[in-house]
This record gives structure tokens, sequence and C-alpha cells, in this order.
């Protein structure tokens, strides 16, 4: 977290200027540097994460049914059902936690209009064979990228694949902006319609473009984001000396699996995930309420599957028969605490409870 006496002359800043919204000097700002760092031409900021998923759908006009996984967070499916589509989940790859390219032809339907994958803890999807399957089938893709902030794969941004990626800046993401989000676009005509649906589809003050919702990222915010910026790369190589720890001391327990990422993306090490099967002494839910006894916060991340949820759980493609790989992997997996301020004797006792139960 940047020191607070930092933040003060940005607040101070924007109070003079009493410019507090609708893309101001910081908003601008942000855009540009956050366009420059992630190697992407064209972004546009959101308040949040959710109401960006919700925009880039409207922004390419997206119905009838979209292929996307069970194993998310939500606000995934969620931007699908407030668009009035249907979503068709797929079973993932147990290997990399992601929609499993190999099994979305078979969900296609004359129905299906767009893919939504989800780069899940910012390990990169099969995006060379989701993207041919959506050139033969002429379908969009719209990726969740919430995780993703920073990642490069084969050398360039990951963010760069399918028609839009959609990043979340929510306070628990390697980047955040308190609440917030962005979605990359591909040129500057789609972030004009972008941007035109963020601001109630005001194209100047008396005319309306389209029906668009108000998800424009406020001057504090971006502010924040600006400050956050500068010590970002400092932070992530500190949770970069957390993941290097735990991999090193975790190694070797029985029944605990340590998630393997994609050896040609880079990492931000924005989680860490382990699997624990049945060769370890606890179950998983034992083993969390056991470090939730002693102060620790880890998270079942992603439990229950979405696809159990009461609003998803009646579709056909929800069956537990046909997500096999995406339910044993929410039944095992725990992610446990990684921040750049966490002390190395915590993260010590984090690992010996591990180690240790019995």
């Amino acid at each position: 977290m940047p020191p607070l006496e930092e933040f003060i002359p940005y607040l101070s800043e924007i109070w003079e200027s009493k410019w507090l919204t609708n893309a101001g000097a910081f908003h601008q700002r942000l855009e540009q540097e956050l366009a420059d760092y992630l190697g992407v031409e064209y972004l546009s900021l959101f308040s949040n994460g959710t109401i960006a998923l919700v925009t880039a759908l409207q922004s390419l006009r997206i119905s009838g049914e979209v292929i996307t996984t069970p194993y998310s967070f939500v606000a995934t499916a969620h931007s699908l059902l407030w668009n009035n589509i249907k979503p068709v989940f797929v079973d993932i790859d147990p290997a990399s936690f992601n929609l499993d390219a190999s099994a979305i032809e078979a969900a296609i339907t004359p129905a299906t209009t767009a893919i939504m994958p989800v780069h899940c803890y910012g390990n990169p999807c099969d995006v060379e064979r989701i993207q041919k399957i959506a050139d033969t089938y002429g379908l969009r893709v719209i990726y969740d990228a919430a995780h993703a902030f920073g990642i490069r794969y084969k050398g360039e941004s990951l963010l760069k694949h399918g028609d839009l990626s959609v990043l979340s800046f929510h306070a628990t993401k390697v980047f955040n902006t308190f609440e917030g989000g962005a979605i990359i676009c591909p040129d500057a005509k789609t972030k004009q319609r972008i941007d035109y649906l963020k601001n109630f589809g005001f194209a100047d003050e008396v005319t309306v473009v389209a029906p668009g919702i108000n998800g424009k990222m406020n001057e504090v915010q971006a502010a924040f984001g600006v400050l956050q910026l500068r010590y970002l790369d400092r932070a992530i190589n500190a949770r970069r000396q957390i993941d290097d720890l735990y991999r090193r001391d975790l190694a070797g327990i029985a029944g605990i699996t340590a998630f393997q990422p994609n050896p040609n993306a880079t990492q931000n090490y924005s989680y860490f995930p382990i699997l624990v099967n049945d060769s370890y002494p606890l179950s998983r839910d034992t083993l969390y309420l056991r470090l939730k006894e002693e102060g620790i916060l880890s998270r079942r991340y992603f439990y229950p599957l979405i696809s159990e949820m009461p609003m998803y759980r009646g579709l056909p493609s929800a069956m537990p028969g046909k997500l096999t790989k995406a339910k044993r992997i929410a039944e095992e997996v725990l992610c446990l605490p990684i921040y750049p301020d966490l002390a190395l004797a915590d993260q010590e006792r984090i690992i010996n409870i591990v180690r240790e139960a019995k």
C-alpha cells in the first residue's frame, strides 16, 4: 500500500479543481499510464469490473448463448444474466483451471454468439485454440481477465487476445483502485462506443447515442491508481518472494499440491492456490477452519461452482455430471494468504500449520 502522505497532495489537487468525476485529469492520466504499463493501445476505465463486464457484452451486442466456465467468481456469469444472455457452462482443464478448449465445440449451438473464458489466477487460457474455434464459428471472444493484470504470454500482453479483455481493480487485486476495472479495446472506434456506454450514452451535452449506464471511475479512485502504479513492481516482487517460499516449504507434503502456472507466461502472483486431496490428513474444509481458528484467512476460491448456485443450477449445462473436473478442483482448492506486507513470521506460521496438521 502506498504511503498515505503521498496520496494527500492528489486529494488536495482534486478538491481544488472541483472536478470529482466525469473523465477528469486523473482519470485521463490513469488511462494513459495503464495503457503504457500494460502494453496496450486503448483502455477504458470503469467504476468496477462487473460493470465493465456488463458493458463489454453490451458494446459487442452479444445475445443468445455464451459459453463460459463454472469455475470463476459469480460476476462472470452474473454479467451474462444482466444482459439477458444464457450462460452455457463447459468443464475446465484440471491442469490450468481454465475453460477446457477441447470441450467448447460440443457446446456450440445455433444460439451461441460468444465465448467468455477466464484467465484463472492470471494463468492464460488456451488463447490460440479458443480464437481458432471462434473464427471457425463466427463467435466473439470476451476474456474475463480480472486476475490477469500485467501478464505477458509468449512475450506479449495477454490482454491483447480476444475481442475485448476486462480487468478488475478491486481492493483484493494486485493493482487496485479500491473498486474499479477496465476494458481493453482493440481500436479507437470500439473505445469510443464503450466510453459512450459507460456514461449514459452521452456523446455531448444534448446527444444520447446509446442506452448507457453509469460506469465511470471517479477522480479519487483514479488518483489512487496513479499512485499505486508507482509501487506496483515493488509489490509484485514482494509477492514473488512469498510465492517462492510457499513453493519451497510446502513441496513434498503428501496430499498438498501447489498450482503450477503456464511456463510461457509471466506471473503477477495474485493468488497462491493449493489442492488438498485425500492423501492429506485433513479435509480441505477442516484445514480452512484450522487456519481460521488461528486468525489466518485462507479462501476456498472458487467454491461453490457458479453452476451450483440457485440462479444457474437449473440450466442443462450446469448438471454436475457434465462438470466433474471443475467440481473436483472446487472441492480441493484453498488459496493461502499472499500480499506484499505478509510478514515472514506469519508466512512461516501458515506453512507450519499446513505441514504439521494431523
